[in-house]
């Protein structure tokens, strides 16, 4: 039998009430809309890539948004000590470069996994709560990281939008 993705459960973002539920929320429905638009597809056509010589895939787009998921949240906000989960030093795009072989069902479990890790690294911190981001040498909040998920969210599930569309033509939010 071959293996697909399952089926993603998306909730309605809130429409009112306060800051913090807003930005979950949305955050949430943007990392279940990415989860969407891999629903029902097989492991190799998550690994297809959008149009040559392009190697954008919608695999790769959930290794990236583990990546982003663990950097904002764990390694940064947290301060963490750990690793990537797909890349490294000497391959700092092997989310996207790494597909071909990739285990499409281990990927999306770390996916899911990065993302509850997230969701506890922020428990209970205020949004103007701050760290010291080393690269750009300035402070930031809890609330910029919120803004800034839902941006590159949004971002690449435009990107997941053509690339499934190219796949099998589905289409929709």
């Amino acid at each position: 039998m071959t293996w697909t993705a399952p089926p993603a459960e998306r909730a309605t973002e809130p429409y009112t009430g306060p800051e913090r539920p807003m930005l979950e929320g949305w955050l949430d429905w943007h990392r279940q809309t990415l989860l969407t638009k891999c629903a029902g597809l097989t492991a190799d056509q998550l690994r297809t890539a959008s149009a040559e010589p392009s190697n954008l895939t919608l695999l790769g787009l959930v290794r990236h948004m583990t990546e982003v998921e663990r950097a904002w949240f764990r390694r940064r906000f947290a301060g963490e000590t750990i690793g990537e989960v797909h890349c490294s030093e000497a391959n700092p795009d092997g989310d996207f470069d790494d597909v071909a072989t990739a285990d499409a069902a281990a990927d999306l479990a770390a996916f899911q996994r990065e993302i509850e890790l997230a969701r506890a690294a922020a428990a209970g911190h205020d949004l103007d709560e701050t760290f010291f981001h080393q690269r750009r040498g300035a402070e930031m909040s809890l609330r910029w990281i919120y803004l800034h998920m839902i941006e590159e969210y949004a971002r690449h599930n435009g990107h997941a939008d053509l690339i499934r569309e190219r796949i099998d033509g589905a289409t929709g939010d």
